[in-house]
């Protein structure tokens, strides 16, 4: 005969009522029922609350409600009476003790404070910048002390001074820091993060090489680029001209386009087989086999390790266009239209630049628009750059795109002989063709390297490496 058996299970309850909790105050560490939620939050205005789903709580140690001061919470004990005080209970004059506590815990942030400013600011991770918000919240609240805690503690608004003056260090790296994702170890990531333009912008090298016209010069490192045209093969340069490496493709017509993946390797585009390849030890293997009907023009390497591709099909006797974006061999994202349905890129047979932003904008180069559009990390546009402000002679011709470790925005503008620059949010900062700089004829492709320096392919086959930044 088959029995049923039932097992018991103890039931969380709320800690204000006795029905079940389906959520927690993490801030509060306390389990409360969908009912219960606003009555604990009205109980305790003063306090910050997160609340979340009961399954995603998270535990952590709660400092005790001060019994005295509505809103704070004790972090350290009297020990003389053992009693718990908060930052309002130690100003007090019976509990000097607890303050002698505080001081200590002050000076060894400060000392914390100080070997942060000390390290090199590419290694600072969020979290560091966490505790550098923290550090300014309690450094606030020490300012007032009152007068006899000054008299008890001389060197304490010294520390406290010493402190503010550090945040006000470290601050000027806060807008760069939230721009930047942390680089892996192995990226090629510009060593200048922090700088302004150069009043007097300079070329530093001029490089002629043997492809005309050049058509593309991604840099590899601080000194190094790979090079092509409409040739088979695509070589390595340095910044002298010398020749470091030559690979040779199957594209008949040279590639359509090539890139330099974060872990320094080569990948290109083949028009003819539609494919995007990598070289390894100097072979091609195939990386990307993109959609059917697509031809793989324009790449792109973000710092997450993507692929973005710039594809294009003939549809109608009239080139679409769309950008791809890859992890792998997969399909992450595709970029093509607006929330309201509507192409974001003019219909043609010129090629979409692309460069991903440090706050994960994907600025790209729409010469048939003869626009720069910017979309965020879904898709969604957030500007266009007709190339007005810059009152340049001749219509904004757009060609190819960089972004720098400033987050600035830089196109070629092969019509105008000159480089425009923008801020992170479309604002036109200035052009690059004048104040003394030598003449460019035709710039199209565009390059940064890890110095910070820009490498400017022009139409007759030579690069210009120019000094554009100086390190603040």
């Amino acid at each position: 005969m088959a029995t049923s058996t039932s097992w018991a299970q103890d039931v969380i309850t709320c800690e204000l009522c006795d029905k079940a909790a389906q959520q927690f105050c993490n801030s509060c560490q306390v389990s409360l029922c969908s009912n219960c939620v606003s009555k604990h939050m009205d109980a305790f205005k003063s306090m910050s609350h997160e609340i979340a789903p009961f399954l995603n709580r998270k535990t952590t140690l709660v400092l005790p409600a001060c019994q005295e001061h509505s809103g704070q919470r004790c972090e350290v004990n009297c020990k003389e009476c053992n009693t718990p005080l908060c930052l309002k209970c130690i100003v007090s004059e019976k509990n000097l003790n607890a303050l002698q506590e505080y001081h200590n815990k002050i000076r060894d942030l400060i000392s914390e404070m100080n070997t942060i400013v000390k390290q090199n600011e590419q290694l600072f991770t969020s979290n560091k910048m966490s505790d550098v918000n923290e550090y300014q919240s309690k450094l606030n609240e020490y300012q007032d002390f009152p007068e006899h805690v000054d008299l008890e503690f001389p060197s304490l608004r010294s520390n406290i001074n010493q402190g503010k003056e550090f945040i006000i260090e470290i601050g000027g790296y806060r807008a760069t820091l939230k721009q930047m994702s942390p680089p892996s170890p192995s990226a090629d990531v510009s060593r200048l993060t922090t700088g302004k333009l150069m009043d007097q912008v300079r070329v530093i090298a001029t490089i002629p090489t043997n492809y005309k016209p050049l058509r593309g010069v991604p840099c590899v490192g601080g000194a190094e680029a790979w090079i092509f045209g409409k040739k088979q093969t695509i070589t390595r340069i340095d910044i002298h001209g010398a020749v470091r490496d030559t690979v040779t493709t199957t594209c008949q017509y040279g590639p359509n386009d090539i890139s330099v993946t974060r872990e320094r390797e080569l990948i290109y585009s083949d028009r003819n087989s539609e494919t995007v390849n990598m070289v390894r030890q100097g072979r091609s293997e195939t990386l990307i086999t993109p959609l059917q009907d697509w031809t793989p023009s324009r790449l792109s390497c973000t710092r997450s390790g993507d692929i973005l591709v710039h594809a294009y099909t003939l549809r109608d006797i009239q080139f679409k266009n769309k950008i791809i974006r890859y992890q792998g061999q997969n399909i992450k994202q595709e970029i093509s239209k607006d929330g309201q349905g509507n192409p974001i890129f003019n219909d043609g047979g010129n090629s979409l630049y692309m460069s991903e932003n440090n706050n994960g904008d994907i600025c790209i180069s729409d010469a048939m628009a003869n626009t720069v559009v910017v979309v965020d990390k879904t898709g969604r546009v957030r500007f266009r750059y007709d190339g007005t402000p810059a009152r340049r002679e001749k219509s904004f011709y757009p060609r190819d795109i960089v972004t720098d470790a400033l987050s600035q925005i830089i196109v070629t503008d092969s019509k105008n002989n000159c480089l425009h620059i923008l801020d992170q949010n479309g604002q036109f900062l200035r052009c690059v063709n004048d104040r003394g700089l030598e003449r460019l004829e035709k710039p199209s492709e565009l390059s940064i390297d890890s110095e910070g320096r820009l490498w400017v392919g022009c139409n007759r086959g030579e690069i210009k490496v120019i000094k554009y930044l100086e390190q603040s």
